[in-house]
Formats: C-alpha cells, structure tokens, sequence
C-alpha cells in the first residue's frame, strides 16, 4: 500500500510524439479523476523513447512539455508523485538485474515487439526487444498494486508479474505482484482519417489527430474533415468506424449516454454532429490549454515539481534496489 493505506497505482508516458487527444482521453483524463482514490505515480518513461531514434533537442521540448501537459490536464503534484524516469538511475539498474532472472524464451514471446520491428528485426536495438525489462523495473521498484494499461501493454505487465513471481521463487518475498487493470470504459479514440487504427500521426500525418495544443480553429477544421461515411446517421455502429470514433469522443467529453446523444441527433446530418462535437472538444480543452500558458510562463516551476517528483520517488526505489542487492549478494 502507498500512502494514507491507498493502493498504488504506476503509469508511464512516453515522450516521443506530441500528447493528443487520444492520450488524454485514454489514459491522462482517468489518471486525473483516480487522483483521490490511488497513490498515483506517474512517471515519463524517457528511456523507453530512445529504444527508437530521438532528436536530441525534440526529446528535451516533450519531456518538459509532457509534464506541464500532465499539471495542466489536472495532475496535482500534492497529491500524486510526477517525475522523469531516467532521473532515478535505479530504474535502469533494476532493468538488468531483471534481465539476468528473465529467459529469453519469455521476451521471444512479446507480440509488440514482433509488430514494432517487422520486417527490420535485425536492424532494431537491443534496447526495444530488452523494453519490457525496464517497463518490469518500473512497476517493480515501486510495490505498485495497480497498473492500468491498454489491451496491447497487457503482455508487458505479465511478464512483470512472472519476473517478480521467479525472483521472490528463488530468494523469497521481496517483489508485490502487480494487478493488471484493463479500463474497458476507457475511450479509444481512433485516427481521423484512418479510424481503423488508433490515432497517430504515421497513419495520416496532422490532420488524423487532435494534439492537445492545437488552436480552437485547427480542431474545428480537423474535426469537419473527419473521415465519416455515405449514411449521414448519426449512431453509435462499430461496422461504421468514422462516425462511430467521433461519437466516442462526443460521450468522452459530454458524460451523456449514448442513447440520449443519439436522441439528441436525431434528424440531424453529420454536418450539425460534426459541429456540435467541435464546439464541445474546444470548450473542454480551453482551460487546459490556458492552464498550460500560464504555468509555462514560468520555466522554473515545471523543473520544481520534476524535482520534487523524483524526491518522493527516489528513496522507494533505492530501498528496492537495495533489498535486491542484498538478496542476491552484490552487497
């Protein structure tokens, strides 16, 4: 248990692209709501970003950025522990004594891998196929209880669970089990011009995405050129992936039910939707936004709470790497 007996809860965010709208919605908007129930940690995983080519100064911007995102979105650095990964050397340390417990058997069988790599496995670094050692690092350094994850993260946190089981096998009790917390009630929010596949920039480059610093008239142009279809019905139908995704984010932001918001559309085109759903996407994210000029007004109070993060952080995650020492006999 954390703090005040709550569970804990760890999540990571990587800063290799900019945060969307499919971020927030699918993980930043729930982490801000859980505030009050878990002992959040939320932790940008920059080391995760570099198992794929960074531009040195890009990575800077978003790491800093991604955080004043995440206080701007509503993460209370009083209430939840925000910080950068590779500021608490402990993770990678932990990330190879893992290694060292993990059969290569075990990392063959990692789906994501297979799909990130393709057709360039030989090409790819060590360091992607090694990934969900140091997500494992993560979890385990923290005697996280809860990690909420997407349907293709679930594996990652498996192997966690199984590394963990193997180690406390071998010298005894020493890592928690993590739980694995799928939210079914999570949007998904699809890409714009290609609502088969999650929204990103690769599957239809800016106008497939709504970043969350994008100006009120650049929603509003993205969202009316929105991929839809020929039936002008507005109606929540999964065989209908374009309507279906912008109807997703309409429920997101407007807390309605899905029969009310199609009641609410009948007799109206995609047209009118597509503009009431602007409307609303710029009203929820204006305060944010504006959250989020006024705390970058002053550079120092980004890099305040960081280091504050990695204050509470750091001393729950030498005593981790301590206890592993000891048991294994490096001191």
């Amino acid at each position: 248990m954390g703090k005040d007996n709550k569970k804990r809860v760890f999540s990571g965010i990587k800063p290799s692209g900019e945060l969307h709208l499919g971020n927030y919605l699918g993980a930043i908007k729930n982490w801000v709501s859980s505030q009050n129930e878990f002992d959040n940690i939320f932790c940008i995983v920059d080391l995760h970003a570099i198992t794929v080519k960074q531009e040195t100064e890009d990575l800077k911007r978003r790491i800093k950025e991604q955080a004043a995102i995440l206080v701007a979105s509503g993460i209370d650095p009083d209430k939840s522990t925000l910080f950068v990964q590779s500021h608490i050397p402990a993770h990678s340390e932990m990330a190879w004594l893992l290694n060292c417990f993990i059969p290569m058997g075990w990392m063959e069988k990692m789906t994501q891998f297979k799909e990130k790599s393709g057709e360039s496995r030989e090409r790819v670094s060590v360091g992607l196929f090694d990934y969900p050692a140091l997500m494992a690092a993560d979890i385990l350094l923290y005697d996280t209880d809860i990690v909420p994850v997407g349907e293709d993260q679930k594996q990652h946190v498996e192997l966690a669970r199984d590394v963990a089981k193997r180690f406390n096998s071998i010298y005894g009790d020493t890592f928690k089990i993590p739980e694995v917390k799928i939210n079914k009630e999570t949007a998904r929010v699809m890409g714009l011009q290609n609502p088969a596949k999650k929204m990103s920039k690769s599957e239809g480059g800016d106008a497939n995405i709504i970043y969350f610093l994008d100006k009120p008239d650049d929603i509003r142009s993205k969202i009316m050129k929105a991929q839809t279809d020929s039936y002008n019905e507005v109606r929540f139908d999964t065989e209908r992936p374009g309507i279906y995704n912008l109807l997703v984010v309409y429920e997101a932001f407007s807390g309605l039910k899905r029969g009310d918001i199609e009641t609410g559309f009948e007799g109206k085109g995609y047209a009118d939707f597509k503009k009431d759903l602007a409307d609303i996407v710029v009203e929820k994210m204006k305060p944010m936004q504006d959250k989020y000029e006024e705390i970058t007004k002053d550079p120092e109070y980004i890099e305040k709470v960081l280091k504050e993060g990695v204050e509470k952080a750091r001393p729950l995650a030498e005593r981790k790497i301590e206890a592993v020492r000891q048991k294994i006999g490096l001191e």
